[in-house]
C-alpha cells in the first residue's frame, strides 16, 4: 500500500527548525531574507521555512568539504568524491547522470550558481562555503521563487554581510598537508558600508598524486537612504585540482595500500567562476515592499574525464546576466501578495575531444576515435513570472500560489552531424559512440501550483502541511550530448508531485520537527538499453525526518537530524535482463542520522561528539551489490582564550574506520570506491580583528 495518494500536484517542504520555528508560533515574523523571501520580514515566510547551519556550528566545524556540514541536515545524503567534487542528495537518492545535477538547485545569496540548463553535479564549490554565514536548506519544490531544477530542494550558501564592520582572521591546519587561511573584514560608515571576506586552501590530499588549490574572494558594498537599501556582491573562485578516482575490487577501500592509491594521476579538474550583483530593496507608503536584483554570471572549466573510455578532456564555459524581482503588496492585516519575474540571458559552449587512442577491446578502440567528439554552443533565454497569496489569521495561516517558467534553447553544432568521425569518415561496429544533432530550437514551458498552511494547535504545537509541484527542463547536456544511434531527442522536464505533512513545536525546553512526505516523479530522464536519452522514467520518493536539538541539562545538549527513506523505480525497464520496477534505486541509503552531543564545560570550553550513521544500500540497479554502509565519530573542542582569540582542535574518523565516501558499481568495473579519509586532525587559531 502506497504511503500517499498521487496528487497532480507536489508537496511544499516545512522543514522548521529551533528557533526559527519558534518565532513563527509565536505569530512573530523571523527576519529571513535571500532564501524564503527575497524581502526582509516578509509574510510569505509564514508558508514554509528554513533548515539552517549557523554560522556558530559552522565555524566548530570548519568543513574542508562542504559535505560536511549537510549531514546536519535531515534528509541530506551528500556524498564527497574526490577532492571537491560531490554527487548530491536531498530527499533523493544520491543523484548521477548526464543531468542528474537538474534535480536540486544550488545557489549563493539567493541566486543560481549554474544557469537552469547549464548545472554542473559539482557546483557547490563555486559557492563560498568556507566564510558563510549560515546555509540554508529548503526541501522539496516548496517556493514560487524557485522554478527549473528546485525539484528535490535548494542548497543556498549565504555570505556574511561585511559592510556591518568587524573583522576575523582563522588560520587552519591538518592532516595530510591540510591548511587554509580565512578573512573577514568590513568597516561600516552608518548609511554605508565595505567589506571582503577570503579564503585560500591547499591541500595534498591522503592519495596518492592528489591535491586542491583553491582560491575564493567576497567583495561587499552597503548604501542606504530613508526606506531604501542598495547592497552590491561579488564572488570570485578558483580551483586547480589534481584528482584521484576510483579504486576498484570488492571493498578495495579496506585495504590500506589500494585505499591510497590514484588509478588516474592523469585527472585534473580547472575551474573559474564570478557572479556580481546589485540588490535594490525599498519600503513603500502602506508597507509594501519592493526588491530587484540584478546580476551577471561567468564560468569556465576545464577537467579530464576519466571515468569514461578514451579519458576525452572536456571544456565548458558559460556567461549570461538575470533578474530577479519580488513585489510584496499588503491587501489588509490578513492578506498579503507577492509578485515577481525572473529573467535570465545565457550564452553556453561546450567541447569534448581526446588527444590519445582509446584503450580497450577493439569495439572500444574503433568506436572512440582521437579527435574532437563535440564541440557546440547553446543560448538559454528563461522567462519565469510567479504569483504567492498569503493569508494568516489567529491560528491559521495559508499560502498559495504558482509559478510559470519558459525555457528557450537555441543550439548551434559547430561540428559535422551525426556519429561519425571529426574528419567526417566513419567508424566500424556500426558507427561511433557520440553523435551530435543537426542545429535546433527547443522550448519548454512549466507552470507549478504551490499550497501549504500551518495551524497552531496550543503555544508549544504547530500542524503544517502541503502539496506543490516541482520540474526541471532537460539539460543542454541531456538534449545535445548524444550517443549511437539518436540523432535527435524528443524530452519532455521531469515533474515531481510532493506531499508532506508534519508536526513542530517545543518539548522539555527544547524543540523538534517531525515530517513525512511523499514525491512522485515522471518523465525521468535517463539513457535506455539502446543508449538513446529519453524521458519516460518514473521514480517514487518518501519518508520520515526528524530534527530536534534537546537540552539534557545546563551544560550537556544533543541534537540529531535523522531520516528513513524508500526510493524506487516505478516504471518498467530492462537493466542486465532485469526488469527494475519495485527495486530501490541505487546508492540510496534508508536509514542516514547525524548526532551530536555537546558539553559545555565552562563559558570558555565547549566540546562535541558527532555521530554519522549511513546504512546499507544497493550500488546497482538491478539491487544485487550492496555496500554495507559506516558508522563515524568526530570529536571537536573550542576554547575561548579572551574576548579576541579563539582555538578549535578536531579529530575526524576518532575510530580510524574504514569506509568509503562513495560506492557503486558497473558492468566493466565491478565494485569501486572513493575510499574515505583514516583518523585525521585540524587544528584552528581565529582571532577578531
Amino acid at each position: 500500500m502506497r504511503f500517499a495518494p498521487r496528487f497532480p500536484l507536489s508537496l511544499l517542504t516545512v522543514s522548521l527548525l529551533s528557533h526559527a520555528a519558534i518565532a513563527r508560533q509565536t505569530n512573530e515574523i523571523e527576519r529571513i531574507e535571500t532564501t524564503s523571501s527575497r524581502i526582509q520580514g516578509n509574510m510569505n515566510a509564514s508558508g514554509y521555512a528554513v533548515s539552517s547551519i549557523s554560522e556558530e556550528t559552522l565555524s566548530l566545524l570548519s568543513f574542508q568539504h562542504i559535505q560536511e556540514s549537510l549531514n546536519y541536515i535531515a534528509g541530506a545524503g551528500v556524498q564527497r568524491g574526490n577532492g571537491q567534487e560531490y554527487l548530491p542528495a536531498l530527499r533523493s537518492p544520491v543523484l548521477t547522470g548526464a543531468g542528474a545535477c537538474g534535480g536540486i538547485l544550488a545557489a549563493e545569496d539567493g541566486i543560481a550558481l549554474r544557469a537552469a540548463g547549464f548545472c554542473n553535479i559539482n557546483e557547490l564549490f563555486e559557492a563560498h562555503g568556507e566564510i558563510a554565514q549560515r546555509i540554508d536548506v529548503i526541501k522539496g519544490p516548496a517556493s514560487a521563487l524557485y522554478g527549473s531544477n528546485a525539484i528535490h530542494g535548494v542548497i543556498n550558501v549565504i555570505t556574511p554581510d561585511t559592510t556591518q564592520g568587524g573583522g576575523e582572521l582563522s588560520v587552519d591546519y591538518g592532516s595530510y598537508g591540510f591548511h587554509r587561511v580565512k578573512l573577514k573584514e568590513g568597516k561600516d560608515f552608518g548609511r554605508s558600508g565595505v567589506g571582503i571576506a577570503a579564503s585560500v586552501t591547499r591541500d595534498t590530499g591522503y592519495r596518492n598524486e592528489e591535491s586542491v588549490d583553491q582560491e575564493k574572494v567576497s567583495l561587499r558594498h552597503r548604501l542606504e537612504w530613508d526606506s531604501t537599501v542598495i547592497t552590491s556582491g561579488l564572488t570570485y573562485t578558483h580551483l586547480d585540482q589534481e584528482t584521484a578516482g576510483y579504486i576498484e575490487g570488492f571493498e578495495s577501500y579496506k585495504n590500506t595500500q589500494i585505499a591510497k592509491s590514484n588509478p588516474n594521476p592523469e585527472a585534473f579538474r580547472k575551474a573559474e567562476s564570478f557572479r556580481l550583483w546589485g540588490k535594490f530593496d525599498t519600503s513603500l507608503s502602506g508597507g509594501h515592499a519592493l526588491s530587484i536584483t540584478p546580476y551577471v554570471r561567468n564560468q569556465d572549466m576545464r577537467f579530464r574525464m576519466h571515468f569514461l573510455p578514451g579519458k576525452p578532456l572536456e571544456t565548458n564555459a558559460q556567461k549570461g546576466v538575470g533578474v530577479l524581482s519580488q513585489f510584496n503588496y499588503v491587501i489588509n492585516d490578513s492578506l498579503s501578495a507577492d509578485i515577481g519575474l525572473d529573467v535570465e540571458y545565457t550564452e553556453g559552449e561546450l567541447t569534448q575531444s581526446q588527444d590519445s587512442a582509446t584503450e580497450g577491446s577493439a569495439f572500444l578502440v574503433e568506436t572512440i576515435p582521437v579527435g574532437k567528439h563535440y564541440d557546440y554552443d547553446v543560448d538559454v533565454t528563461l522567462f519565469a513570472p510567479f504569483f504567492t497569496f498569503n493569508w494568516h489569521a489567529e491560528r491559521w495561516a495559508i499560502s498559495v500560489g504558482g509559478r510559470f517558467e519558459s525555457m528557450q534553447y537555441d543550439y548551434t553544432n559547430n561540428m559535422n552531424v551525426g556519429r561519425v568521425r571529426e574528419d567526417g569518415t566513419e567508424c566500424g561496429f556500426g558507427g561511433c559512440r557520440y553523435s551530435r544533432p543537426a542545429d535546433s530550437e527547443n522550448d519548454f514551458d512549466n507552470f507549478s501550483p504551490k499550497l501549504s498552511l500551518r495551524y497552531q494547535l496550543n503555544p508549544q504545537t504547530q500542524l503544517f502541511g502541503g502539496i506543490a509541484r516541482g520540474y526541471r527542463a532537460p539539460q543542454a547536456t541531456e538534449l545535445y550530448r548524444l550517443q549511437r544511434a539518436q540523432t535527435v531527442t524528443d524530452l519532455d522536464s521531469v515533474t515531481a508531485d510532493n506531499i508532506e505533512v508534519g508536526v513542530t513545536g517545543t518539548l522539555f525546553d527544547g524543540s523538534y520537527t517531525l515530517s513525512l512526505y511523499s514525491l512522485q516523479k515522471d518523465n525521468v530522464i535517463y539513457r535506455d538499453s539502446d543508449f538513446f536519452n529519453v524521458s519516460n522514467g518514473e521514480t517514487w520518493h518518501r519518508g520520515v525526518e526528524l530534527t530536534f536539538d534537546q537540552p539534557l541539562s545546563d551544560i550537556l545538549r544533543l541534537d540529531f537530524a535523522g531520516t528513513y527513506a524508500r526510493h524506487t523505480y516505478e516504471h518498467s525497464q530492462l537493466s542486465g535482463e532485469q526488469d527494475i520496477k519495485g527495486n530501490d534505486i541505487d546508492t540510496a541509503p534508508k536509514l542516514q542520522f547525524n548526532a551530536r552531543l555537546s558539553f559545555e564545560m565552562s563559558s570558555k570550553v565547549q566540546t562535541q561528539l558527532e555521530w554519522q550513521h549511513v546504512s546499507s544500500y544497493f550500488t546497482d540497479a538491478e539491487n544485487l551489490n550492496e555496500y554495507e554502509g559506516h558508522d563515524l565519530v568526530h570529536a571537536r573542542v573550542r576554547f575561548s582564550v579572551n574576548e579576541d582569540v579563539t582555538l578549535y582542535a578536531r579529530v575526524n574518523n576518532v575510530f580510524d574506520t574504514d569506509y568509503a565516501e562513495r560506492a557503486d558499481f558497473t558492468s566493466f568495473t565491478g565494485p569501486r570506491y572513493f575510499p574515505g579519509r583514516p583518523r585525521n586532525y585540524m587544528i584552528t587559531a581565529s582571532f577578531t580583528l
